[in-house]
């Protein structure tokens, strides 16, 4: 079976965002019939990461993601789209509170949106991750996660939440196509 991997090492943005849909793209041109993708990113913008989400979920193929040594904030529901998902001994998944950045002066209409942004964002958060890791051993609080408790899970926390399938290392083959995606 031809599995490509890509190496997803950035923040989530709108660049590294459509370079990942474009490589993805063109994996499977060259008839890719796995997808392996190897995160590592400390997050960034909600919008970008769920366009990722639906994007991967979207695919013809299977979509495995695998955790390089650390998955943090909107890289949690990157991560999540794989249908095998895996990491590293030595690795970490971080949850913490949604912030923005504000420039210049904000009237109230602009900041209601804002809230109500934020919080239409924090809902669908917590339900893709209710959804992928359903069934598993302990449940994770997402919502205090995104709030105000911060929570860092290692790679057997991971796998009792059922935010990973395995820890494995993944060795590459010498052989294997591989794809970069970063800043």
């Amino acid at each position: 079976m031809a599995r490509h991997i890509i190496h997803y090492t950035g923040p989530i943005n709108s660049a590294t965002c459509g370079n990942l849909i474009n490589t993805c793209s063109k994996a499977l041109q060259q008839g890719a019939e796995v997808l392996q993708i190897n995160i590592a990113t400390m997050g960034g913008e909600c919008s970008y990461g769920f366009t990722l989400y639906n994007f991967l979920r979207s695919l013809p193929v299977p979509v495995h993601t695998h955790n390089l040594g650390t998955v943090e904030s909107m890289g949690n529901i990157l991560f999540l789209a794989g249908s095998h998902r895996t990491a590293c001994a030595y690795s970490k998944f971080l949850f913490h509170p949604f912030h923005w950045t504000l420039h210049g002066s904000v009237d109230h209409s602009r900041m209601a949106e804002y809230a109500m942004s934020l919080d239409y964002d924090l809902r669908l958060y917590a339900q893709i991750v209710a959804e992928r890791t359903e069934g598993a051993s302990e449940r994770l609080d997402v919502p205090r996660y995104l709030m105000a408790y911060p929570r860092i899970l290692g790679p057997q926390e991971a796998l009792d939440s059922g935010m990973i399938h395995a820890v494995d290392e993944l060795p590459i083959e010498t052989a294997a196509v591989q794809w970069s995606v970063h800043a």
